[in-house]
C-alpha cells in the first residue's frame, strides 16, 4: 500500500468518526467538484446556505417590505445583540461588552487610540514585527499622530509572542501592547492569559487581535482579564467578504473616549443634539449607521458555533492541523518544503504554513485547478482549516496537489 493510500484510509476513518462531519453539508459548495479542496477558510469562510436565505429574506421582506420601519423593528439593536451572542458562544464575554461595527482597521484605530489616551504620561506602544500589516500600519499612524514611540517585538519566524519576551519589552513608559492571538503567518497561538497579566502588571493596556482565532479557538476574555479585543467576521465566523468586524471592551474600561464620534455612538442618536455626548456602555464605541446586510450573514454561523460548541470545534481544529502536518511530512518530503508552524497543538491555531521558494507560482497554478490554499510572503502556502466546513479527505487532496506542484509532477487524478 502506498503512503498516499494509507493517508487516504486514515482520512476516511477520521471523517467517519468526526462528530462535526454533518455540519459540512450546511455550507454552500462544500462538495463542488470544481473546487476539490478549499483550504483558505482562515481568509474567507464558505457561506452557509441558511445565510444565503437570511440575506435574501432581508433584501426582499425586511428592506423591500418594511423599508425604513426596519430600524425601529430591530435593526438598531442588532449590533449589540449580535455582539452579546458572539461573546457568549465564542469569546467568553458577558453581555454588554461586545459590539459589531465598522471594519477591523477602524476598530483597531478606535480602541488603540482610546487606550493610549487613557495612559497619559506613557509614550511607548509595543507591537511585534510579524503582526498583520493593518495592526502595524494603524499603530504607526497613531504614533505619528500622538508623538509616541513604537517598540518592535522580535518573534521567531515559526512562532510568535511569548510571555517572557513581552515581559522583557514592556516598562513604565509602555501605554499599550497590541498582539495577535493567532499569528497570521505562522499560526502560533499566544498565551493570552499570561501575556495579558504581564502587560497589566506593567501598568499598560492590552489589545488583542482575534481575527485568526474567533470561531475556531476558544478564548475567555472575561476570565482572563482582557482589556480590549477586536476581530473580523469573514474568516471562521463566515460573514462574507467585507463583513463588519467586532470589538470587545471590558466593562471596567467603557469610560474610554473613542476618537470617531458618530451619531450612533451618541447618547441620543435621534435627539440630534448640539454637541457630542457619548452613549453609556458598549454603544459609545459605535460610530456610523450599522451595516445590517453584513450582519445578517453572520447570524447563522454564530448560532451554528453555539450549537456545535466551541470546545468541540477546537478539538477538530487540532485534529485537522495535526493530520495536515502528518500529510505534509509524508507527501512533501524531498520537495524542499518546510512546515513553519508550531508542532505542539496547544501552541497552534487553525492554520499551518508550508514554506517553499516556489510557493507563489505553485499557488497560482493550484487555484486554476480549484485547489485553493493561501499564499503569504515571503514564501508561505497557508492551509486554513475551518473545522465545521473542512473534511480530512479534503486536506489530503489539497496537500497532495501541493506536493505534485512543488515536485514539478503532474497532478494526481
Amino acid at each position: 500500500m502506498s503512503a498516499y493510500d494509507e493517508l487516504l484510509g486514515r482520512s476516511r476513518q477520521l471523517d467517519g468518526k468526526d462528530p462535526l462531519a454533518g455540519y459540512r453539508q450546511l455550507f454552500v459548495g462544500a462538495d463542488d467538484p470544481q473546487v476539490p479542496a478549499y483550504l483558505d477558510g482562515n481568509s474567507l469562510g464558505r457561506p452557509l446556505q441558511a445565510s444565503v436565505e437570511r440575506v435574501r429574506d432581508l433584501m426582499v421582506q425586511g428592506w423591500g417590505g418594511r423599508l425604513i420601519r426596519g430600524w425601529d423593528e430591530g435593526w438598531l439593536d442588532l449590533p449589540q445583540q449580535l455582539g452579546d451572542e458572539l461573546g457568549r458562544v465564542a469569546l467568553g464575554a458577558g453581555p454588554g461588552q461586545c459590539i459589531v461595527a465598522d471594519s477591523t482597521t477602524v476598530l483597531l484605530y478606535k480602541l488603540a487610540r482610546a487606550a493610549v489616551a487613557a495612559r497619559p504620561g506613557r509614550h511607548r506602544v509595543l507591537v511585534d514585527r510579524d503582526n498583520f500589516p493593518t495592526d502595524r500600519y494603524v499603530l504607526e499612524g497613531i504614533a505619528a499622530e500622538c508623538g509616541l514611540e513604537l517598540d518592535w517585538l522580535q518573534v521567531p519566524y515559526d512562532g510568535g509572542a511569548e510571555p517572557k519576551s513581552v515581559r522583557a519589552a514592556v516598562g513604565p513608559d509602555t501605554a499599550l501592547v497590541v498582539l495577535s492571538h493567532v499569528a497570521y503567518r505562522s499560526g502560533h497561538l499566544a498565551d493570552m492569559r499570561a501575556i495579558t497579566e504581564v502587560v497589566q502588571a506593567s501598568g499598560a493596556l492590552m489589545l488583542w487581535d482575534l481575527c485568526h482565532s474567533a470561531g475556531a479557538v476558544p478564548v475567555e476574555l472575561d476570565a482572563w482579564g482582557v482589556d480590549l479585543a477586536v476581530g473580523c467576521s469573514y474568516k471562521y465566523l463566515n460573514g462574507g467578504p467585507g463583513a463588519p468586524a467586532w470589538a470587545y471592551v471590558r466593562s471596567t474600561h467603557q469610560q474610554l473616549a473613542q476618537p470617531i464620534q458618530g451619531w450612533i455612538g451618541s447618547r441620543d442618536p435621534f435627539g440630534m443634539e448640539q454637541g457630542y455626548q457619548p452613549a453609556e456602555g458598549i454603544r459609545r464605541f459605535a460610530s456610523g449607521t450599522p451595516p445590517i446586510i453584513g450582519m445578517a450573514a453572520m447570524q447563522d454561523m454564530i448560532a451554528l458555533i453555539g450549537r456545535a460548541g466551541i470546545g468541540a470545534i477546537r478539538e477538530k481544529s487540532i485534529a485537522l492541523t495535526s493530520y495536515a502536518l502528518d500529510v505534509v511530512d509524508t507527501l512533501l518530503a524531498g520537495t524542499g518544503a518546510v512546515a513553519t508552524s508550531p508542532r505542539e497543538p496547544e501552541r497552534r491555531g487553525s492554520h499551518v504554513t508550508i514554506d517553499h521558494p516556489g510557493a507563489r507560482t505553485a499557488t497560482v497554478r493550484l487555484w486554476e485547478r480549484g485547489i485553493i490554499p493561501d499564499y503569504r510572503n515571503p514564501c508561505g502556502i497557508r492551509l486554513g482549516l475551518s473545522p465545521l466546513s473542512t473534511s480530512f479527505e479534503e486536506v489530503l487532496r489539497g496537500v497532495a496537489a501541493i506536493a505534485a506542484e512543488l515536485a514539478g509532477s503532474a497532478p494526481r487524478a
